[in-house]
């Protein structure tokens, strides 16, 4: 089998209720091993109870989630802790420790999970600090003394302190200037080729959708009410992903990457 057909995430049937709310009613998706997986919908749609449920971090009312191969249903709290160390998240704000220098911060996950030498663990926080193009002097900042920018690619840093299989991004640009959420991009198709990450991500910024995802679910109606690269995606005739991609921005960001989305890739291998 083509490692990239391996499906990392299998959801089938998927509900989540709270209380009487049903947010999602019988969903199944697949994320497979390298790709770049979005996930779109407008408010209240459910990417947020989605991303937790994939996170192990909410179960669901009924159906089944698996994750790396291995069924999460019926894991007990120990196993779902290991299989969450597999796993890395970049919050929408950061959520870097204030007190900690951006080192600390990079290195917190390392010392709570491993076994590592205190040697060792600098040396791989200040290889994931690399990674993530921060400059090494970057290592002595707290995060307050850093720009939007510096602060997701710290973030970053922290997610993949544990080389993760799969990497979770929540609104990963949001709040970023273009110019800063462009680079962004860039860094995350380098990530992905250098070390094989496979990513989630939940964004509403339509410019890194197209940029950076191999295909894209929209949620709508307690449902996924399409799945597929953005090209396809953007031109669906159902009437809430139509309206959801047809306004100025839509049509925009639509304009600018059709047709692009390859040399992108390709510039992101080349780095």
């Amino acid at each position: 089998m083509n490692p990239q057909d391996e499906k990392v995430i299998e959801v089938r049937g998927l509900v989540s209720r709270f209380g009487d709310t049903v947010v999602h009613d019988r969903i199944n998706l697949e994320v497979r091993r390298g790709e770049i997986f979005g996930l779109v919908g407008g408010s209240g749609s459910g990417k947020s109870v989605l991303l937790r449920t994939l996170l192990l971090l909410i179960r669901p009312a009924e159906g089944e989630v698996d994750l790396l191969g291995q069924g999460t249903d019926v894991m007990d709290s120990s196993t779902l802790n290991q299989l969450r160390r597999r796993l890395g998240i970049l919050f929408q704000q950061g959520a870097l420790f204030s007190s900690l220098s951006v080192l600390d911060n990079i290195a917190f996950p390392l010392r709570e999970y491993t076994e590592l030498s205190s040697a060792a663990i600098v040396d791989i926080a200040r290889l994931k600090l690399d990674l993530s193009g921060l400059p090494p002097e970057t290592a002595a900042k707290f995060p307050r003394e850093l720009s939007g920018g510096m602060l997701k690619r710290a973030a970053l840093a922290r997610a993949i302190a544990m080389d993760p299989e799969l990497l979770f991004l929540d609104e990963p640009t949001a709040g970023l200037d273009p110019v800063s959420a462009n680079a962004f991009d860039e860094l995350l198709l380098k990530l992905k080729h250098d070390l094989g990450l496979t990513v989630v991500m939940v964004t509403h910024d339509l410019d890194s959708l197209w940029r950076v995802t191999d295909r894209v679910a929209f949620l709508g109606n307690k449902r996924i009410l399409a799945l597929s690269p953005m090209a396809e995606l953007s031109e669906s005739s159902d009437p809430m992903i139509a309206e959801y991609f047809s306004g100025p921005r839509g049509r925009a960001a639509g304009s600018e990457h059709r047709g692009t989305r390859s040399s992108v890739s390709d510039a992101g291998r080349r780095d």
